[in-house]
């Protein structure tokens, strides 16, 4: 049995069957026979599929919100924002996702021809994390629908009530069954999914760990992965920039979704012309965040997910303090029911030690001083990871350099580092491969079939 706890309260939501071995087949045989019948489907099916999802979405929104703060604790007004950004993928898809399928041409030097069409090519697995339960399957699921392909997820325990409302809405907007099902399991049957003939490709959001897992299970199976592993984002500030602006986003990018994002900024690197300015104010802004109830509207930062998740930030932050950094205040856990902790700020983190190089998941980041903008990108790169990164200047040098030296798989320019449904997501280094969104996303699990006509 699987029971999930609300983080706020420490008080048990529900519980839930887990699948034995004859469940999961059964819903893998499902998947199978499903799609069969939908990679044959028309493409006004599918987008019609996906316009109504974005419809329910929509209309179950205030409900939904409340489910994934019930679970894992954001707050409520950052609930409503991923749920209105999953419509909007939706909608993105049903209206763009024709075009990214229509077939390629190429002419041939003995004045032939070839096609590339876009194929389906089968049920595909998702490992998907708890802490931005609608978005994560959605980037997943959209996609999934339009290619033709079939959805079987594997969600975060903790958030099960959740899955299981995003498998009810898919019938809701007019899905099959077996388009898209959740499989209510541990980790331990997952090998043998991915091992399973009827499962052809896995994809995963979460940990170092849990990616290495599924990617050497589908690689000894022959079958294609996407990784969205971890990430400590550098937060860049240079003189240029607009300090107000630049702190108020520092601020949110360590407290958002109470800390615990891949890709917002965990290490604030400071260009040393404006250290002094910009650390006093941000250090004010940090410490005057209290944490609050998610359900309330005005909360800025809500419990972790957890106490399991709010204890390992904690010891993450008291061996910190052991490998020489000097932590400014806060980072502490709150006597309270729940997994509640308060923001906190480490400085004179040697660069390449542990903690300068791992990944703090939760309201704790990271301030350096850098001499110069060759500091700053060294700084920058200076761990294992590759997922996103934010850089505040308005030098237009500056920003060629950044865009063209900060290893990553993205750099955004004076805004917090976030997902764009219209543009490719993802990393490199420790930080995984394979890109969602965009056409990108779309063709991660399709076949392009090369097909060749002879003169005439």
């Amino acid at each position: 049995m699987i029971t999930t706890v609300n983080p706020a309260t420490g008080e048990s939501i529900e519980t839930y069957e887990v699948l034995d071995a004859n469940g999961i087949d059964r819903k893998l045989e499902l998947a199978i026979r499903t799609y069969r019948d939908w990679r044959g489907s028309r493409l006004d099916q599918r987008t019609q599929l996906l316009g109504a999802l974005a419809d329910v979405y929509e209309n179950r929104l205030e409900e939904l919100a409340r489910q994934a703060t019930m679970e894992m604790g954001k707050p409520i007004s950052q609930a409503r924002s991923e749920v209105e950004k999953c419509a909007s993928l939706f909608r993105y898809f049903a209206k763009a996702g024709p075009e990214m399928l229509e077939p390629r041409r190429w002419e041939l030097s003995d004045g032939g021809h070839a096609e590339g069409r876009w194929l389906p090519q089968g049920p595909v697995l998702a490992v998907m994390p708890w802490n931005f339960p609608f978005w994560q399957v959605a980037r997943f699921l959209a996609p999934t629908i339009m290619a033709g392909n079939v959805g079987v997820l594997k969600h975060a325990s903790i958030v099960q009530g959740t899955a299981k409302l995003i498998e009810e809405m898919m019938l809701e907007a007019g899905a099959p069954e077996g388009l898209f099902q959740n499989l209510c399991v541990s980790s331990d049957p997952i090998n043998d999914v991915i091992a399973d003939t009827r499962i052809v490709a896995a994809t995963l959001t979460g940990s170092e760990g849990a990616g290495s897992a599924v990617a050497a299970q589908a690689g000894k199976h022959l079958k294609k992965t996407v990784m969205e592993l971890g990430g400590s984002d550098p937060f860049i500030v240079m003189p240029s920039a607009d300090i107000e602006q630049a702190v108020e986003d520092a601020v949110f990018a360590r407290i958002q979704n109470n800390g615990q994002s891949c890709i917002c900024g965990k290490r604030t690197i400071v260009h040393a012309d404006i250290y002094d300015n910009f650390a006093g104010r941000f250090i004010d802004a940090l410490k005057a965040v209290e944490p609050g109830d998610p359900m309330d509207d005005d909360t800025r930062l809500g419990p972790l997910s957890s106490v399991d998740q709010r204890d390992t930030v904690i010891e993450q932050v008291a061996a910190a303090k052991k490998d020489g950094a000097t932590l400014l205040f806060g980072g502490e856990k709150l006597d309270r029911p729940g997994a509640w902790m308060t923001t906190g700020l480490l400085t004179d983190v040697e660069i390449g030690s542990e903690t300068g190089t791992d990944e703090i998941f939760g309201p704790v980041g990271q301030l350096y001083k850098a001499k110069d903008i060759d500091h700053a990108i060294a700084i920058a790169n200076a761990i294992p990871f590759g997922l996103g990164s934010a850089v505040w200047t308005n030098d237009a040098d500056e920003r060629e350099r950044f865009a063209s030296e900060i290893e990553a798989g993205m750099t955004t320019f004076n805004a917090v580092n976030g997902s764009k449904v219209e543009a490719p997501f993802g990393g490199i280094k420790r930080s995984g491969y394979g890109r969602e969104l965009a056409e990108f996303g779309l063709h991660e699990f399709m076949n392009l079939k090369t097909i060749v006509y002879p003169v005439g």
